[in-house]
């Protein structure tokens, strides 16, 4: 640090330059830091000493004390608890300087004043936050839905308007080649002649109207969104709501700093419970003792067979394997091409679903990964997730809501997404605090 350099006797120009006017870096640094709850950190410590979550969180108090014009802030968010997050929200409130967030964490983008996306037709600027935009893209949508649907009935209408037209024309021509000829042949070749160069004009003109009809229906599809329906079969009825699929009793969490407060929870068929709390509180170790890839140091741990956990990075599916591969073995009872119909209707078209997982996107592997779950021979009775949104862009993210409503049984999601978690129509929410672990009715 050049400051540390000229109080040890340093008088190289580039360390003052460095320094500049601001010889109070260091106090503002640890004030702000231990405003912010980073009282342990200091200029000292190594970035690599850090988690995830104070990672973002101090580089966003370096953000905030320099003396940036614009701040450029990427998926800020990410790695935050709820707590975090809405620390977030005031610390730019507070900003008062130009700002550019990219974001897909839906609570922050309804606190900006503008919302830029980037679409398959390119950028559009919408003049309000993501509530605002969301509005507003549906309306528009609509709109240009109305025009094409209006576009291919002026189609249908000209083209039936031109057939009629061929059809007198024809009539015409087969009613004067009926009739007796009563004057010179020579008059009467003439005649076929200007009879067969205004049906060949016909022609032509019906053609080119047609060409300019289908092209305005081109114009009008052309001004729509690629944005491909997300949709679910019918999924199995899961097991009777009553039936237990899972129970922790008494049981201490390991790798959890509080490991004297014990967990005590019963899970029923059809249960959905949303898991929220600060980071490092232990609820990814709650999701893998309840899977049974850990056990607690304490306590009994009971779950049903079929049970199914995901993280985040979706360790469920083979990277070196195609979906439809995957989905074969997870499904049996259904032909190749019910599962290639199946897949498509996640957007997940041929050529994807036949390439190895590892070579799709974070959002397709998430569907994937979700599809070999969900259309399991037999389901799952219970789903544990990880942070399944994190790192989605919103189209993914809203098609994950729509799947995850369409399950059935037992769900357990961890989540510091309440916009994801409100979507998903949860029965439970189990907090976890200071005071331990809390099932509330939600």
């Amino acid at each position: 640090m050049a400051a540390q350099r000229i109080e040890a006797g340093s008088t190289e120009p580039a360390d003052f330059d460095t320094v500049g006017d601001r010889w109070d870096a260091r106090e503002r640094l640890h004030d702000s830091s231990a405003h912010h709850g980073l009282g342990h950190v200091d200029a000292s410590t190594p970035a690599r000493a850090l988690s995830g979550g104070e990672a973002v969180r101090v580089a966003l108090i370096g953000a905030m004390l320099s003396d940036a014009g614009f701040l450029i802030l990427d998926e800020p968010s990410n790695h935050l608890d709820q707590t975090h997050r809405l620390a977030l929200l005031e610390q730019l409130q507070h900003w008062t300087r130009g700002l550019l967030v990219i974001s897909h964490d839906r609570q922050l983008l309804d606190t900006m004043t503008r919302t830029i996306e980037l679409t398959s037709l390119g950028l559009r600027s919408y003049g309000g936050n993501y509530t605002f935009h969301a509005a507003s893209k549906a309306q528009q949508r609509q709109h240009v839905l109305h025009e094409l649907e209006r576009r291919k009935r002026e189609r249908q209408r000209d083209a039936q308007a031109m057939r009629a037209q061929c059809e007198r024309q024809a009539r015409k021509q087969a009613s004067g080649k009926a009739r007796k000829p009563t004057r010179p042949k020579i008059l009467l070749d003439r005649q076929q002649e200007r009879s067969e160069r205004s049906a060949g004009t016909l022609r032509t003109q019906h053609a080119a109207a047609k060409r300019e009809l289908d092209l305005r229906v081109r114009d009008a599809a052309q001004r729509l969104e690629n944005e491909a329906p997300i949709s679910l079969h019918s999924l199995p009825t899961s097991q009777a709501a009553q039936r237990r699929v899972a129970e922790l009793d008494s049981v201490q969490l390991p790798h959890v700093p509080q490991r004297t407060r014990r967990v005590d929870l019963t899970l029923y068929g059809q249960q959905r419970v949303g898991v929220t709390g600060p980071n490092g509180c232990g609820k990814s170790t709650l999701l893998k003792v309840l899977a049974g890839m850990i056990a607690p140091l304490a306590g009994a741990s009971k779950t049903v067979p079929d049970t199914v956990y995901l993280d985040q990075r979706l360790a469920n599916l083979d990277p070196g394997r195609s979906v439809l591969s995957q989905l074969k073995d997870a499904c049996r009872s259904a032909t190749e091409a019910e599962l290639r119909m199946r897949l498509a209707h996640l957007d997940l078209d041929a050529r994807k679903i036949v390439i190895p997982s590892a070579a799709l996107s974070g959002g397709e592997r998430l569907k994937a990964a979700l599809a070999c779950v969900l259309y399991a021979d037999p389901p799952p009775q219970l789903l544990l997730l990880d942070e399944p949104s994190n790192h989605l862009d919103l189209p993914s993210a809203e098609a994950l809501e729509i799947m995850l409503r369409s399950y059935r049984g037992a769900l357990v999601v961890v989540s510091h997404d309440e916009v994801f978690l409100n979507k998903l129509e949860l029965t439970d929410r189990l907090l976890a605090s200071e005071q331990g672990w809390c099932l509330d009715a939600w």
